[in-house]
């Protein structure tokens, strides 16, 4: 009886989960590999399974509309990573001070995050059109600055990062205190005693140690900038002309407005890769970070 009892509590997991592993396999992984299959395909409004070899691939590496997106999600990416990271810490240091009213700065903080990217793209077009928001504030001050960034094609993009970094510093805040608070209240304590400025001590002492959550932001902010649309949609609609064009937005609109459903999924198999790569370095870190805890594990024994 009692064995049986042991079986059932193991068992009762796995029938529990066997939903959600369906519709993962079913919905997800089928639907992956459909989409990547319609890509060797001829595929226009409608799927048909006429395979074309590389074809779509070929004319996709031709467009120019694809190669300004992948320009774009470069500077896109690179800005958001480095100034969501920069700022996220920098936020996370502040709140770690245990200022007063914490809770209403976290709060605040990480306020924009919860709005949607729709939101938050009609909120900064607003912020940076040339007659209002920004530039009408500074006008009333007398001070002759343009920051109306979305008309200008060489500008646009830029516009896209800002609106990025306010809305997802708070998250990278959030992550990187969590792991601040982690840290050994013996460390500090050992740093002022030696007598290291905070400053140094954040930079050189706690930092190397938010490695899991350093790896756990990044892989977060990744995959949002892979698959960025809401924001460019909510902004810039894509433009001025192609200027903020993005691999997401190219799909959509060759996927239901320019009935060009084969190129659309071969640039949707292309955004897939750089999301598997990220996916593959994660395991590489976890793999890695479990090994060394075998290691140090099997010393101390």
């Amino acid at each position: 009886m009692a064995t049986r009892r042991r079986l059932m509590t193991t068992i009762m997991p796995f029938i529990g989960s066997t939903p959600m592993i369906a519709v993962g396999v079913g919905v997800y992984i089928f639907g992956i590999i459909y989409s990547i299959a319609l890509s060797f395909t001829d595929s226009r409004l409608f799927p048909r399974f006429n395979f074309v070899g590389l074809d779509s691939y070929e004319r996709l590496w031709n467009t120019e509309r694809w190669l300004v997106s992948v320009e774009n999600i470069w500077v896109f990416g690179v800005g958001i990573i480095f100034f969501q990271m920069t700022f996220g810490y920098l936020l996370a240091v502040f709140i770690d001070q245990r200022i007063r009213q914490e809770d209403v700065f976290r709060t605040v903080f990480l306020y924009p995050f919860a709005m949607s990217l729709i939101v938050t793209g009609l909120i900064w077009q607003w912020m940076l059109d040339p007659m209002l928001g920004l530039n009408a504030v500074l006008s009333k001050l007398g001070l002759d600055i343009d920051v109306a960034l979305l008309v200008d094609r060489s500008t646009a993009i830029y516009g896209l990062v800002l609106g990025g970094i306010w809305h997802g510093a708070g998250v990278t805040m959030a992550i990187m205190l969590a792991g601040l608070r982690g840290i050994d209240a013996e460390i500090w304590k050992a740093a002022k005693v030696d007598g290291i400025p905070t400053w140094r001590a954040y930079t050189f002492i706690a930092l190397p140690m938010l490695q899991g959550s350093i790896i756990t932001a990044l892989v977060l902010q990744a995959t949002s900038v892979v698959r960025v649309y809401d924001l460019v949609i909510g902004m810039t609609q894509g433009g001025p002309g192609i200027a903020t064009q993005m691999p997401a937005v190219f799909v959509i609109e060759h996927i239901q407005h320019r009935q060009n459903v084969a190129l659309g999924m071969a640039a949707a198999t292309m955004m897939l890769i750089p999301v598997l790569f990220i996916l593959l370095l994660r395991g590489v870190y976890e793999w890695r970070a479990a090994r060394l805890r075998k290691l140090e594990s099997a010393l101390s024994k």
